[in-house]
């Protein structure tokens, strides 16, 4: 039903676009003194990265509202109308936005660039579904935020050198917080930890850890009796006290899970949307410093 509901928007929009947007595209790729560049992004991580990079040098809009899982997200009219009159439309890629497809098929004419920042990324799978949580790497925060870079110096080469310092400066940032913890995550010798859902597979990748997930990738459904007797085995032959949990996902398996086994729930932060007012790189501080401390703890009484 939903997508018949979507098709429906987009044939209206496609017939509106063709009338209203058909003006001279040139312009709309180039950013004058007097004008930014309009660029609108799927999801909150990626217009974060954008206005590091672009600075004042454009505006950039997030489709996906705060507090909504991407998953769930389902374009609107204003979306699609906004979307044929923006420069540039930046998306995360590998599955994580269902409907871009047919959000691009709209506006792969109307003089909008459109960029998959996963494009450079080494992709993980869990079983045959790909990981779309690419963000929640610093490393391909790096790729994602290239990608995003070298797309406005061809959108606006003038400003090539303003984009080219803002990126290197904010891939310092990337690059400081992750040669601060790998060090650190280096000299553990307990390696995992429980999650609500399994979205930190680039962030373990990043840091020779690993995940063991209540609910799958897209925290959809729930764990079988079999995989939380599993899980519950796991947490007491690894004296594992901690379940971390995310916002958007449902706490209820969490709690039960961490009753069962005697643990505290600890949230963590998936940054599919924004969370607490934490910029990108507070938030993923957090995140490292939660884990860190659950596994040095843990460790610690294991001795």
């Amino acid at each position: 039903m939903k997508k018949k509901i979507v098709s429906g928007i987009l044939a209206m929009l496609m017939g509106i676009t063709l009338i209203g947007c058909g003006a001279n595209t040139e312009n709309k790729t180039q950013n004058t003194d007097n004008d930014k560049l309009n660029i609108i992004v799927s999801i909150y991580p990626l217009k974060e990265f954008a206005e590091k990079i672009a600075g004042d040098k454009a505006e950039v809009t997030c489709l996906v509202p705060d507090n909504i899982e991407p998953h769930d997200y389902e374009p609107k009219t204003k979306d699609f109308e906004a979307l044929t009159k923006s420069n540039v439309f930046i998306y995360n890629g590998l599955g994580m936005e269902t409907w871009v497809d047919q959000v691009n098929e709209v506006i792969k004419d109307k003089g909008v660039t459109i960029v998959d920042s996963s494009n450079g990324v080494e992709v993980r799978k869990e079983g045959d579904a790909v990981d779309p949580h690419i963000w929640l790497s610093l490393k391909n925060a790096e790729i994602q935020s290239e990608n995003i870079k070298n797309t406005l110096v061809k959108l606006d080469e003038k400003n090539k050198d303003y984009y080219e310092e803002n990126y290197k400066k904010f891939k310092e940032e990337l690059e400081s917080v992750y040669n601060e913890y790998k060090p650190k995550f280096d000299t553990l010798n307990k390696k995992n930890f429980i999650t609500g859902h399994a979205a930190f597979g680039y962030l373990c990748r990043d840091f020779g850890l690993t995940q063991k997930s209540v609910e799958n990738l897209f925290a959809e459904g729930e764990p079988t009796p079999k995989q939380l007797e599993d899980l519950v085995n796991f947490c007491k032959e690894n004296n594992i006290k901690t379940v971390f949990s995310e916002s958007l996902a449902s706490p209820k398996v969490s709690e039960t899970l961490a009753k069962e086994v005697g643990a505290k729930v600890v949230p963590i932060m998936t940054l599919e949307s924004k969370e607490d007012d934490k910029s990108y790189i507070e938030a993923i501080r957090y995140n490292l410093d939660e884990i860190y401390k659950c596994l040095s703890e843990e460790a610690n009484k294991a001795e």
